[in-house]
């Protein structure tokens, strides 16, 4: 198993996000974004790290970029939380990748500054693999919905992990 690290995201990443776009990498997210969009999402990036708002990073193993992980500030169910997504590239997929990347963010969110102590995750219902990320990562379940997610309604699992050490949520 490779070493496994976390380096904030940089100017030179637009093209992980253009891999992230593809077809197969979007069809749990309602489809790929415009380049456009895409662009803007890699501007959003650079801006909400270096204003300190948010913690964009790239996910590496043994030093080659394989996906991406953040987290940023969120409002839900009543309380000020902490929300994070990924994504790993389809060649390094099956491999934990995500679940280790999960947990290393998990450390990153409990060493933040404030008093924000859960971290949700809202993969789509029909998305197995993340919802199995989430699972393994210690988030419990919390419920389903359905949001408007890029222009269409998306049936999405809401996963909460208490950062306090103790048990997971229930709502």
């Amino acid at each position: 198993m490779e070493d496994l690290t976390l380096r904030p995201w940089e100017s030179g990443d637009l093209p992980l996000l253009h891999r992230a776009n593809e077809p197969a990498m979007t069809s749990h997210l309602n489809g790929s974004e415009s380049d456009v969009q895409v662009e803007e999402r890699h501007a959003r990036y650079l801006r909400l790290n270096a204003s300190g708002e948010a913690n964009m990073s790239v996910i590496l193993e043994g030093g080659i970029p394989v996906g991406s992980i953040g987290y940023w500030p969120v409002h839900w169910h009543d309380a000020d939380v902490w929300e994070t997504g990924w994504f790993v590239l389809p060649e390094a997929q099956g491999r934990g990748i995500a679940a280790r990347a999960v947990a290393l963010i998990v450390e990153q969110v409990r060493a933040a500054p404030g008093d924000r102590r859960m971290l949700v995750a809202f993969p789509g219902v029909e998305n197995p693999a993340s919802n199995a990320v989430c699972r393994r990562a210690g988030f419990a379940h919390v419920g389903s919905v359905v949001e408007e997610f890029r222009g269409a309604p998306l049936a999405i699992n809401e996963w909460a992990h208490d950062l306090g050490g103790g048990e997971p949520m229930n709502a």
